[in-house]
């Protein structure tokens, strides 16, 4: 079986999945509702299961396979992980940050709009999805970071990536977009000149 897939899922309190019968899954919990259509082979039930470390039952998820075809178990995995990342983003949320390396670069959040300073010509206008809330801040000689937050961790990802290709970052100085902690390679400029 799947390492992944055969894991269950526990719920934390007050996080409740609902199964509907088109195979869609409905996660809902204190930070909002989010839902996935799983493939029509795959089995998912919501009951309890024995947790290992605590031996109590307690309430689960559990994704099962009705065959070992490599599609079934592929599929297997990443249903299981799809839910787990529901059930975490209906309870903590998702964060990204992302730096904006660069002299007179510049952040703004209006809204759902992130004005941006990027060394062009022109501001670059940003607009970020409903479900997306971005903040930025700017401390004293140090880079804009911009916060992304969302439940949906797939959402928060595609639009953090889709920032970053605004000016991904290059490999002489590092000006760009890239993510906190995020190491660039650099390369050695030209040398002075032979001697």
């Amino acid at each position: 079986m799947s390492r992944i897939g055969k894991l269950p899922v526990y719920l934390p309190a007050g996080v409740t999945v609902t199964v509907a019968a088109d195979n869609t899954v409905s996660v809902k919990g204190p930070l909002g509702e989010l839902s996935q259509k799983v493939d029509s082979d795959i089995t998912v039930t919501v009951g309890t299961h024995k947790d290992a470390r605590s031996e109590e039952e307690k309430p689960a998820v559990i994704v099962t396979r009705p065959t070992n075809q490599p599609r079934h178990r592929s599929m297997h995995g990443l249903y299981r992980a799809l839910i787990n990342n529901m059930v975490v983003g209906v309870t903590k949320g998702y964060e990204i940050k992302q730096e904006l390396v660069g002299v007179g670069f510049k952040a703004e959040v209006k809204g759902q709009v992130l004005e941006m300073s990027l060394g062009y010509s022109h501001d670059t206008h940003f607009m970020l999805p409903k479900e997306v809330t971005a903040t930025a801040v700017t401390e004293k000689k140090g880079a804009p970071i911009v916060t992304l937050k969302s439940i949906d961790k797939q959402l928060v990802g595609q639009v953090a990536a889709k920032l970053r290709s605004l000016r991904k970052p290059e490999p002489y100085k590092g000006k760009g977009i890239k993510f906190v902690g995020e190491v660039i390679r650099r390369k050695a400029g030209k040398s002075a000149g032979a001697k």
